[in-house]
C-alpha cells in the first residue's frame, strides 16, 4: 500500500491499483499547488468532518465531475452535500469496503478550538493497520495501542508539541505519518519534524518526515 500526502490532511491511498482519497480540504488546494486533476483516478473520497481544512464543498465537486468517485462521509457533511446534489454514502460506524480497502468507522471527538463548536468528526482504522484518528487524542484510541501506522497530527490550534508526543509515545505505533502542517512554512515543518524524529527515535518509532506535495510511504 503506498499513502501519499497532498499537503496538511489530504491523503491518497492506493493499493491494487486503486485510489482512495481523505480529507481534500481549503487548506491543501490553497495556493495552487495542488489540484483536482491529480486525483482524476480516485474512486473514492472520504470526509472525515466539516471544518473547511478537510471539506471543501467547490474542491470536492471539481473533483467529483472528474472522477465519478463515490463520497463517504458524516451525517453532518452529509447535510452540506445534499444542499449541493452530492450524493454521498453514510458511514458513521461500522465497516464497509472500498475497493481493496477495508474501513472501519468510529466516531470521535474533536480536541477543543476557541469558539468554535466541535463537530461530527469520523475516525477510521484502515486495513486493520493504520489509525486515522484525525483531530482527536481520546482516551479510546488507546485501544489501538501498537498499531502499525498512526497518522498524527504534528501542529495545530488545538494542541501544543508535548500534549501531541504524550499521545503518541502512550499509543505506541511501529510508525507514524505526521499531518495537520499545511499552514506553516517548509523551514518551520523541517525544524519541528526534525525534533519529532529525535523524540520518536528514542522510543523505538519510525517517524516519517514527510511534507512535500506526492511524498509519501509504503507500507
Amino acid at each position: 500500500m503506498k499513502i501519499s500526502k497532498y499537503l496538511h490532511s489530504c491523503l491518497l491511498f492506493e493499493l491494487d491499483n486503486y485510489q482512495l482519497l481523505f480529507d481534500p480540504g481549503k487548506f491543501s488546494f490553497a495556493e495552487g499547488l495542488v489540484t483536482p486533476q491529480m486525483f482524476a483516478d480516485v474512486k473514492n473520497i472520504v470526509i472525515t468532518h466539516i471544518h473547511p481544512d478537510h471539506f471543501d464543498i467547490d474542491i470536492l465537486k471539481s473533483i467529483v465531475e472528474l472522477n465519478k468517485a463515490e463520497i463517504i462521509t458524516n451525517s453532518q457533511v452529509g447535510k452540506e452535500l445534499e444542499k449541493a446534489n452530492l450524493k454521498y454514502t453514510l458511514l458513521e460506524e461500522g465497516t464497509y469496503k472500498a475497493g481493496p480497502f477495508k474501513l472501519q468507522a468510529f466516531p470521535v471527538k474533536h480536541e477543543l478550538i476557541m469558539d468554535n463548536p466541535l463537530p461530527q468528526m469520523t475516525g477510521f482504522l484502515i486495513n486493520n493497520k493504520i489509525l486515522h484518528p484525525v483531530d482527536s487524542m481520546e482516551e479510546k484510541l488507546f485501544n489501538f495501542k501498537g498499531i502499525e501506522l498512526l497518522i498524527m497530527v504534528s501542529m495545530a490550534p488545538f494542541a501544543n508539541e508535548p500534549t501531541i508526543s504524550a499521545f503518541a509515545d502512550e499509543l505506541h505505533p511501529k510508525q507514524i505519518l505526521p499531518v495537520h502542517d499545511g499552514y506553516a512554512k517548509d523551514f518551520f515543518i523541517l525544524q519541528r519534524y526534525a525534533a519529532y524524529k529525535k523524540h520518536f527515535d528514542k522510543l523505538g518509532i519510525k517517524f516519517h518526515e514527510v511534507y512535500k506535495v506526492g511524498d509519501g510511504i509504503s507500507l
